[in-house]
Formats: C-alpha cells, sequence, structure tokens
C-alpha cells in the first residue's frame, strides 16, 4: 500500500463539491415522523418514480443478463407493467399490500420486484436460503396478500398452502416451473398467468398511485442466526437513499484526486456489474439500484462459482463486482487475474490487510471500495474507495453525507479513538422491524439512532473501524479481545480461506481464545496448527493468542451476507477444548 499519497482536495473541499447544489448528494435538513434528518434533496419521491426515470434513461439497453436470457431496460419495464397488472386485476393487490419474493437470481425475480413498485406494493424479499418452518414465519408474519416463489421454495411451502390462505395470502405463484415438478397443489404457474392475461396493462403506468416518500416500501429480512429473521420495514426514501450513497465512495475518491465529478457512462460498449450475492439481501438491491442508475447491464448467477464468474467477466465486459470478501479473494485466485475490473466491492464483514493487498495486485485498474452497513440501515451508511482506502486498509471509511455516527459506552459516547458500540442516525435506517415493536425498541432509539451491535472507534478523521460484533467480544481475564485482529493475522498465511474466532469458557479467565480455519483447495494438507500459532504468535498480544487452532476440511456455513455463522463453531470448538484439555493433550497441533 502506498503510503506517500497527498490529496488534492481536503474532505470539507469534497464535501462541498459532492453536496452542491443541483448535485445528485445536495443535502437538506426536514423533519421527517418527527425527527430532524439530513436527506438528499433531489432523490426520487418514489421506487417507481426511480424505475421509470432509468427506464426512460437506458431503454434499449440490456438490462439484466441470466444464462441465454437477456432483456432490456425497456422489456423489463413491459413485463413489469403487465405483472402489476396482473397482480391488481387476478389478486387485488394495491397500494401498501405486502407482496413476498422468495427465489434465485432469477430475471423474472426483477420482473416481480418492480412490478410491486408500479403499483405502490410493498416488496417482501424472503431468504431463499430459509427452511420451510422459517419461511412459513416469514410469510405469515408480514401478512402478504401474494406469494411468488420458484420449484425449491414451492417444494419447501406445499404444506403450508392451505393455512397461508387462511392467513389471507390470494395466490402463490411459481416462477420457472418448469426447472421443478411443473405443478403444485394450491399454487399457479406465473408463466400460465402471465400468458392468458389479456388485460391492458399499459394503464398501469399511466395511473399513478400516489406514492410519498415516507410511504412503506419494502421488507428485507435479518439473517436470523441467533432467532427467527426480522422483517425490516423501510419507507420509499430509506430505501432510495441507497442508490447515491452508494456512488459517495467513488465520487470522493475522484474529488480527493483533484478530478471532477462525471455522471455520464463511459463511451463504448456496454459496461457489466457481476452480481454474486443474492437479490433478497441489501448487497443485491444495492448493486441493482447502481446499475440501473448507470445503465450497466445486471449479470446473474445461478449460484456462485468463480469458474463461471470468470468467464462472465471477460465476455459480458464486467466493469463492477464485489460483494463479500470471500468473492473477491476467489476472483483473485482465478483466470479473471489481471481484467480491467473499474470498481471492486466490498461489505457484509471485515476485509483483511493481506485480501486488500491482493485484491489489488490482481485488478490493478480497479477502484477498490469498503463500506458497512446492515440490512437495517438499508446497506451502506459508512465506506471509501481509492488512495484514502488503501491508507486505511483495516478501516470502513468515514460517514456518508446524510448520516451521522456516534460511538457509545452504556448510552454514554466515547471519546476519539475508544472503542464502543457503533450507532448510526440517517434516513437510509429502518422504519422498524414488521410486526415486532419490543425488538424494535431495543435497537432504535426515541431520537432515531439505530444501535448497530457491532463494536468499533472513531481516529480524529472522522473514520470508523470495526472491531468486532458485541456478541463476539472474547472477554480473557478481563482483557477485551476482539476476533476481527486474531482472525486477521491469520488470514496472512497465505493457505488460509476463512478464520473464526471464538471464544471458550475457563473457570480462571472467564474465556480463552480459540480459532477454527478452512483451507482453500490448494493447500489442503499443507496448512499446519504450528504454523498458523508461529504466525499469531508474531502477530497478536500474548493475550490474544489463541490456546487452539483447528483446522477443518469442511467449510463454514455464512449468512445470505457471508458473514461466518458462528454458533456451531462455538459448540464444535468447546467441545473440542474441554475432551483436549481434560485429556491433557497439546489442543495447538489439532486438525478436524
Amino acid at each position: 500500500m502506498s503510503t506517500d499519497w497527498k490529496p488534492k482536495r481536503s474532505f470539507a473541499e469534497v464535501e462541498k463539491l459532492l453536496c452542491a447544489p443541483g448535485n445528485l448528494h445536495e443535502v437538506e435538513t426536514r423533519v421527517i415522523d418527527g425527527l430532524v434528518q439530513r436527506v438528499y434533496k433531489n432523490l426520487w419521491p418514489s421506487i417507481r418514480a426511480f424505475w421509470l426515470t432509468v427506464v426512460q434513461l437506458h431503454g434499449d439497453k440490456t438490462y439484466v443478463v441470466f444464462e441465454n436470457q437477456r432483456l432490456t431496460f425497456s422489456e423489463m419495464n413491459e413485463r413489469a407493467a403487465k405483472a402489476a397488472s396482473i397482480f391488481r386485476d387476478i389478486y387485488g393487490i394495491s397500494k401498501g399490500d405486502r407482496v413476498a419474493i422468495c427465489c434465485r437470481n432469477y430475471p423474472e425475480f426483477l420482473v416481480a420486484f418492480w412490478a410491486c413498485h408500479l403499483i405502490g406494493a410493498v416488496s417482501v424479499l424472503v431468504n431463499a436460503w430459509l427452511p420451510a418452518e422459517p419461511l412459513r414465519h416469514c410469510l405469515v408474519q408480514t401478512q402478504c396478500a401474494l406469494v411468488i416463489i420458484d420449484p425449491e421454495r414451492a417444494d419447501r411451502l406445499v404444506a403450508f398452502v392451505h393455512e397461508l390462505k387462511l392467513r389471507g395470502v390470494k395466490g402463490v405463484l411459481v416462477l420457472e416451473g418448469h426447472e421443478g415438478k411443473g405443478s403444485w397443489p394450491g399454487m399457479q404457474d406465473w408463466a400460465t398467468i402471465f400468458q392468458n392475461y389479456k388485460g391492458d396493462y399499459l394503464d398501469v403506468l399511466r395511473q399513478d398511485p400516489g406514492i410519498t416518500p415516507e410511504d412503506n416500501a419494502t421488507v428485507i429480512f435479518t439473517s436470523g442466526t441467533s432467532g427467527l429473521p426480522k422483517g425490516v420495514l423501510s419507507t420509499q426514501r430509506a430505501f432510495l437513499s441507497n442508490s447515491p450513497n452508494n456512488l459517495v465512495g467513488r465520487s470522493r475518491a475522484l474529488l480527493r484526486r483533484g478530478e471532477n465529478l462525471v455522471m455520464a457512462p463511459p463511451a463504448g460498449p456496454q459496461s457489466g456489474i457481476l452480481l454474486p450475492t443474492p437479490l433478497f439481501h441489501v448487497t443485491g438491491t444495492s448493486l441493482t439500484l447502481t446499475g440501473a442508475l448507470l445503465g450497466a447491464k445486471l449479470i446473474l448467477m445461478r449460484k456462485w462459482n468463480v469458474d463461471e464468474a470468470a468467464r462472465l467477466i471477460k465476455v459480458e465486459n464486467v466493469a463492477i463486482t464485489g460483494g463479500v470478501p470471500s468473492t473477491v479473494s476467489d476472483l483473485a485466485e482465478s483466470s479473471a487475474y489481471g481484467a480491467p475490473l473499474q470498481a471492486i466491492l466490498y461489505g457484509g464483514s471485515a476485509v483483511s490487510v493481506a485480501l486488500a493487498k491482493r485484491a489489488r495486485k490482481a485488478f490493478p485498474m480497479a477502484m477498490i471500495s469498503q463500506a458497512y452497513g446492515l440490512t437495517e440501515s438499508n446497506a451502506t451508511s459508512v465506506g471509501f474507495s481509492g488512495e484514502d482506502y488503501e491508507q486505511r486498509p483495516e478501516s470502513c471509511g468515514r460517514a456518508l453525507p446524510t448520516n451521522d455516527i456516534m460511538i457509545m459506552d452504556n448510552d454514554i459516547p466515547c471519546p476519539t479513538g475508544s472503542g464502543g458500540e457503533i450507532w448510526i442516525r440517517g434516513p437510509n435506517v429502518m422504519k422498524g422491524y414488521f410486526g415486532d415493536p419490543v425488538a424494535t425498541s431495543k435497537v432504535l432509539t426515541k431520537d432515531g439512532w439505530l444501535k448497530t451491535g457491532d463494536v468499533g472507534y472513531l481516529d480524529e478523521e472522522g473514520f470508523l473501524y470495526i472491531k468486532d460484533r458485541l456478541k463476539d467480544i472474547i472477554i480473557r481475564g478481563g482483557e477485551n479481545v476482539d476476533s476481527v485482529a486474531v482472525e486477521n493475522a491469520l488470514y496472512e498465511h497465505e493457505g488460509v480461506l476463512e478464520a473464526a474466532a471464538v471464544g471458550v469458557p475457563d473457570s480462571r479467565l472467564g474465556e480463552l481464545v480459540t480459532v477454527l480455519v478452512t483451507v482453500k483447495p490448494a493447500f489442503r494438507g499443507k496448512v499446519s496448527p504450528d504454523a498458523l500459532m508461529s504466525l499469531a504468535m508474531k502477530r497478536l498480544p500474548k493475550f490474544a493468542v489463541p490456546v487452539m487452532i483447528l483446522v477443518r476440511d469442511e467449510e463454514f456455513s455464512h449468512t445470505p451476507s457471508g458473514k461466518i455463522i458462528k454458533t456451531e463453531l462455538r459448540r464444535i470448538a468447546s467441545e473440542e477444548w474441554s475432551k483436549r484439555s481434560h485429556g491433557g493433550l497439546d489442543i495447538r497441533r489439532v486438525k478436524l
């Protein structure tokens, strides 16, 4: 990483230019639901207005690519209008009604999504990875009037269809039914309904349902790693604030270099955005908005496959990709190495300095961005790109123009440089958890602050550093050990795929530090706990050095955002530590 870079503009100068009158990022102060908020003055009033604007701008360009399917913006708009007309005329869906979408990243997912917003319905994006019972819970909790699923989800829900209809669901439509058994009791085939509908679907485009910025817009679910998923309800303004937010990092980086802002797409062939994450997650919705605004084609994958991703990067002129760190790590070691990517976006979990260096070496032309946010904040609230990121690779950036950050310790603000819980405020923060005021009150203060549950600190320039999740902090003999620092030390080993630091109980010190590690396929059998322990001892203070490192062949389980699920790993580590410590063995040399 370069250490001699000198910015051409100060942060204050950059913000003045970025938020100048008439710009997309122009900011004004307004009272919204009793709270004084900084908001984007020129934000679209609704998702419908946003979509109709981008269709007008990019009509004949390719909008979405999936295997052998391609749709232009205009073709997508026509299909979405027809679907919206079907929702309205056949199923009685109107403004404010909730429509669940739960499927793979098919183009028809996007048809259903934009259809909802053409008539002001609330799109409920359900985690397609859920087992049957949590999936049923999400649909019941949000009181959906219409459910749109694919064959895999149809198989899981068929036993609950009768109950759902008793609870007010007016129809269950199956997308891409030909990929499954073709028919399910109590469900209808999307393609058949679509083909047989003969109504005037253009009427949907002519009739404005009168959607306002504070109307309900979306429900997107938390990962549910510590219980059932919670539905994050957002307004039109909250969801759409993501669109300008996504462009802040790159815009600030260009201004810091002394360049001017240019919103027009580059000349030449249409560029693409490769989406490696699910559309039902905020990272997916975030990149969807970015692609639509920029007129880039959105390239979908059935599931993550690094070889297929590398092929698509070459043949589809992919300019932007990213997602969670593991996907970037995969690409940096694939045949995509050296591809002329323009931007790589990180989010979802902490990025090690070692991975940032590998990404920079693999894709030297790309501007690398790091972002921080939650489902509850509609993705990005903090971020940065370019040289500022490369100067501070352990940070996740500065607050975006309409966001504020506080670091709190038991409701007392922490001084600069001191760690505490990260609180975020801004117009992108959720309205609340749908139908769960108790859970909402635990994370949203009356004056609009979102308690993230993440631990971090701010430096003197306002850069945020994430240290851990509150529940993941390991307290060893009174010392707080953040798992991110421990994991990053082991990521220095080129053979480590993923590392997860967890605490195990200890009668004297309270907790001890342990780490579970997975290994890249090319290094299977070549990474020893001894080598990793030596690395940890060189990189970490004594109290943070693990007492046990377990090397596993099985991959870790992840949330949809790519975060490692540590619940099961804590159990494995605790059982292994108890067994080995009582047996008097050297636990540091264990391979599972």
